[in-house]
């Protein structure tokens, strides 16, 4: 007997609870996208406005989502203009937007919905079809094109559609353009518009990896020369894992094929095999049976999100998250490749890099999380430029690179410093360790009452910074530590005189408590989370 659903909601429901089984439901999910009509709240995130396909995530939501972008775009509000980094609305018509999406189920059709409406207001586009998000980044530079829309939500799970946009720097939207949109499509979906669909007349394809390659090539940021040669020449085993994701080809471009250079999970599946398809160390198992498996010297496993933005590594020892990664980048890039500047991280990374730029003397700058917040040093008028720029969430861009986070330069990177170091990952890393100090960042988190998400959450949270000030004496586990430094660039970190450090912040998207530490030892690590839940526990009441 054949399933009926009220709703997409219940339909996905069905399809991720068996996705090898269900996923003759996804035309269902089709009728919902293209038939509710619904309103739905915008909210352009750390990375852009995501939603349910077929929920919220729909063909009526995403015409008023473009239609909002235009309507910001014929307002010509300065602020606007200078934060895109264009004189005004004929400049964008004649600069062009680049339009393309990740692998995810109704991504072309979503695409030529924006294109249509692009097109009917005499805007120039380009269609890029797949592509990774980095290389929306760098197309924007090479085809001086006013900004992109990449449809995608990134890492999010299948059942998720997402909108990102970029300015004319390649750099994630600020502020300045988000809130924008924000206001006019909620004010436009407040009205309930049932908006018609317009064809694209024609379209210009445009190959982004192409134009990937060649602002990779300008940059010289990374060496593809001395890359190639080591995979040519040398004993190793290199394992991509694109899951099925966008990325899917691209190292193949970049450095040629080799047999030495195993590909897992390259196929179409809109459904990611029943997975979050996110680099996350439980979906490294393929990995990890391809490195243990090659009798190879050097070895390196990688995996990647669908859009190409992120990236954990590992070689045939460990799994070398970016939290530790970001360090050896920076180390890498300044040391041995001569890179000059200062080392940016959002707060709540590993404390190993402070201990590197302690020792090297160079400037380190803390942001709040988002990769949008590393724009500032990243752009190459910057009176600081960024050596190195990361987040905990596996994203990083490094010196004269894109704006945006690359998985594509995170590959190449580690390649080249297996080339240039003579060591596997896991080598390098315990040397850097051993000379600046061992640090042991983790992540978690606490669910709260959906009544306390956004401004009420933030305020209970705040009473934390006021309770635990500096030279405060903290009870972790039985040990007394000292309060060194605390740190309100985004929720409240407490650094302790040992170096270990804990940090408290509501998720800016969900009823959440974030807590990010970092023990000096594995075994610390337990003390540090319980201590950061009890104070966020106290701190809201619970």
């Amino acid at each position: 007997m054949s399933q009926t659903f009220n709703n997409a909601a219940s339909c996905w429901k069905a399809i991720l609870a068996d996705a090898s089984k269900n996923r003759g439901l996804l035309p269902v999910i089709e009728k919902f996208a293209r038939e509710n009509t619904a309103p739905a709240k915008v909210v352009f995130g750390t990375s852009g406005w995501r939603g349910e396909i077929g929920t919220d995530y729909t063909f009526n939501n995403v015409r008023i989502v473009t239609s909002a972008i235009i309507r910001m775009f014929k307002e010509n509000g300065p602020s606007v203009m200078q934060a895109m980094g264009v004189e005004g609305f004929e400049e964008i018509k004649k600069k062009g937007v680049i339009v393309g999406h990740d692998n995810r189920f109704l991504g072309r059709d979503f695409a030529m919905e924006v294109i249509g409406l692009l097109q009917k207001e005499g805007i120039k586009t380009w269609y890029a079809g797949e592509a990774a998000t980095p290389e929306f980044s760098a197309g924007i530079e090479m085809l001086k094109a006013a900004c992109s829309i990449n449809l995608t939500p990134s890492h999010n799970p299948s059942n998720y559609g997402g909108f990102k946009f970029n300015p004319s720097d390649g750099g994630p939207a600020g502020p300045e353009i988000t809130s924008r949109i924000e206001e006019i499509a909620n004010s436009m979906m407040n009205e309930a518009p049932v908006l018609n669909t317009v064809q694209p007349q024609q379209f210009e394809k445009i190959d982004l990896t192409d134009l990937y390659i060649k602002f990779r090539s300008e940059r010289k940021t990374l060496d593809i020369q001395k890359i190639r040669d080591f995979v040519n020449k040398e004993d190793c085993v290199i394992c991509v894992d694109n899951v099925h994701g966008a990325t899917r080809g691209r190292i193949q471009r970049i450095i040629g094929d080799s047999g030495k250079i195993k590909y897992l999970r390259t196929e179409d599946d809109y459904l990611f095999g029943g997975v979050a398809p996110e680099p996350s160390d439980k979906n490294m198992a393929g990995i990890e049976k391809v490195l243990k498996e090659s009798p190879a010297k050097f070895k390196l496993g990688v995996i990647l999100d669908p859009d190409g933005d992120r990236i954990r590594h590992a070689d045939a020892n460990m799994k070398i998250p970016m939290n530790y990664f970001g360090a050896m980048a920076l180390h890498f890039l300044h040391v041995h490749k001569g890179f000059p500047g200062v080392a940016v991280k959002s707060v709540g990374t590993s404390n190993l890099v402070n201990a590197v730029t302690k020792k090297l003397g160079i400037p380190l700058r803390e942001t709040k999380v988002g990769f949008k917040n590393f724009r500032p040093y990243m752009i190459k008028n910057a009176p600081e430029r960024a050596i190195v720029v990361f987040e905990e969430s596996d994203g990083i861009s490094g010196y004269n690179h894109t704006l945006e986070k690359d998985a594509l330069f995170g590959i190449l990177l580690a390649i080249e410093m297996m080339a240039v170091t003579g060591k596997n990952l896991s080598d390098y890393l315990n040397d850097i360790m051993d000379e600046f100090g061992h640090y042991y960042p983790d992540r978690s988190g606490i669910e709260v009452d959906r009544t306390l998400a956004g401004e009420p959450l933030l305020k209970k949270l705040s009473v934390i910074r006021e309770h635990y000030k500096e030279g405060t004496a903290v009870d972790i586990n039985g040990t007394q530590r000292i309060v060194k430094d605390v740190i309100t660039v985004d929720g409240t970190k407490l650094v302790f005189d040992d170096g270990s450090w804990l940090m408290i912040r509501p998720s800016g998207t969900e009823p959440k408590v974030r807590f990010y530490i970092e023990a000096r030892t594995e075994d610390g690590k337990k003390a540090v989370f319980a201590t950061a839940e009890r104070m966020a526990r106290k701190a809201i009441g619970q």
